[in-house]
């Protein structure tokens, strides 16, 4: 009888945990008797197959005992064909072949030629690998950019089997991959800019006070008014990604297998566009098995683009509430239950009606009022009121539209916006995360101020949470000034940007 052991990672949420690959070879049974314990998913399963056909196709050959492979800790659920290298390096070790991996965190598919195909969550597992003490990854060739990002831990790519056997016996032969250090880190300006939206001079500002303090936005507006052209230029004049924030975004990224191959780190904020088909499990997160991340995770960091807002189903919307509020995804199961991040604008563009010509001077509506009404009711209070902006963007005029006017580029309003970001992180949040209990301190009013704010509440019915969202965009807007303190001329912007709610929701 022979025991060797390997150590391999798996990924829940966004984070990897150890586990502990122990394979047990007897010398009464065949290779018939392959058991693999530890709750292993069908994937896990049916690797047997696979190890068995690389080992024999890279000239390893295959024994004629009986094996038993744990994985461990046995009541956590094992998923996906990541463990195929490091079960297969633990048989070659029970057998003789290779020598002890104490020191090594393993990770890969196989094919049945050999070949290592890639996973998903390598940088959550190099992180893994860092926290454990562990010096040395061996991983997939395909995921070692990736993966190389995290400092402390020597990652090796493979693409062979026999490679991942010739690095274990002939270390000293191989390089490291070559990690990607902070200082290189350097996003570039997207190639969507602000200068080529004609007109909407309201929405731009509108949408750059946003920018500078995160806030939410609705734009409301006939088709073709540049709701769509606004909206996918709104990532390019957010500050680029802190070297945190793009571990953190990569790692989501990586978890759902949407990290293009050989990459390192996202460069760039995260732009989401789901269509309104997309189901409740698609746009939070979860599935069947293991949970996945949804799109407001893949959005972290980023922008979160709901266009034809009312078209999404209501209880699909409702489900918004939580990762808006709290910047997180809970996503509960009998076994665990796993956090997601979700830290993100919402952008969400709507017209005013089924039409959409409710109100145009130029094209006649032809929905009647309680048509209108029903599709506004698509949308409700509660997840309006944690939109902080509302905008309409009408059509543009033909003037305008064929004009020569110039136009702000995106790399100036970039620079305002993180002036005016680097005034809010200095307090600690941007202003679209304040605390509640902060609110009064940070965003102190003068008496015309408090007279301005007390008639807005009282004539548009406004909720608490209405209340404070006011506040705060008021205080980004005097960040955008470099005020250090909320005029009546902040806090009469901010309320404008609500004004949609006593013309269209009352």
């Amino acid at each position: 009888m022979a025991l060797f052991k390997t150590r391999s990672a798996a990924v829940y949420g966004i984070d990897a945990h150890l586990i502990d690959v122990e394979v047990d070879m007897y010398k009464s049974g065949t290779a018939r008797d392959f058991i693999t314990v530890g709750m292993p998913d069908t994937a896990v399963r049916e690797s047997r197959e696979r190890i068995k056909s690389a080992l024999i196709n890279s000239g390893f050959g295959f024994p004629n005992k009986a094996l038993t492979i744990n994985l461990a800790p046995a009541n956590v659920r094992k998923e996906g064909a990541g463990f195929d290298l490091p079960m297969a390096l633990g048989i070659l070790g029970a057998m003789g072949t290779v020598a002890a991996l104490d020191r090594h965190l393993v990770v890969g598919e196989l094919s049945l030629d050999g070949a290592v195909r890639p996973v998903r969550g390598a940088l959550s597992m190099a992180v893994c690998a860092r926290t454990q003490g562990i010096e040395t990854l061996i991983l997939p060739a395909e995921n070692a950019a990736e993966a190389a990002v995290v400092e402390g831990v020597q990652v090796f790519g493979v693409k062979h089997l026999a490679e991942a056997v010739a690095l274990i016996s002939r270390p000293l032969e191989f390089s490291p991959a070559i990690p990607l250090n902070a200082p290189q880190f350097s996003p570039e300006i997207s190639a969507l800019d602000f200068h080529d939206v004609r007109g909407q001079i309201t929405a731009k500002r509108a949408l750059q006070v946003a920018a500078a303090g995160a806030h939410n936005v609705l734009m409301i507006g006939p088709p073709g008014s540049g709701k769509t052209m606004l909206a996918k230029r709104l990532a390019g004049v957010l500050p680029p990604l802190s070297f945190a924030e793009a571990i953190e975004t990569t790692k989501v990224h990586s978890i759902a297998g949407m990290l293009p191959s050989g990459e390192g780190l996202l460069r760039e904020r995260p732009f989401r566009a789901p269509h309104h088909s997309i189901s409740d499990a698609g746009l939070i997160g979860g599935g069947s098995g293991m949970p996945r991340p949804g799109e407001v995770s893949l959005a972290h960091n980023g922008v979160l683009f709901l266009d034809e807002f009312p078209e999404f189903p209501r209880n699909v919307l409702d489900l918004l509430r939580q990762p808006i509020e709290d910047g997180s995804v809970t996503i509960a199961r009998a076994a665990m239950t796993l956090h997601f991040p979700s830290s993100f604008m919402l952008i969400a563009a709507m017209n005013p009606c089924p039409c959409g010509f409710f109100g145009d001077s130029t094209r006649e509506c032809r929905c009647t009022p309680g048509i209108i009404q029903r599709y506004l009711s698509k949308i409700s209070g509660p997840l309006l009121d944690r939109i902080d902006i509302h905008i309409e963007v009408p059509a543009v005029p033909y003037k305008e539209l064929r004009g020569n006017g110039t136009s702000e580029t995106s790399a100036e309003i970039r620079e305002r916006v993180e002036r005016a970001q680097a005034l809010q992180l200095e307090r600690g949040f941007l202003n679209s995360r304040m605390p509640s209990r902060l609110i009064r301190k940070q965003c102190a009013l003068d008496d015309a101020g408090e007279r301005t704010l007390e008639l807005a509440v009282r004539k548009m019915g406004l909720s608490a949470r209405a209340h404070d969202r006011i506040l705060k965009v008021a205080r980004t807007i005097a960040d955008l000034d470099q005020s250090a303190s909320v005029s009546a001329k902040h806090l009469a912007e901010a309320v404008q940007y609500r004004s949609l709610d006593r013309s269209y929701w009352t």
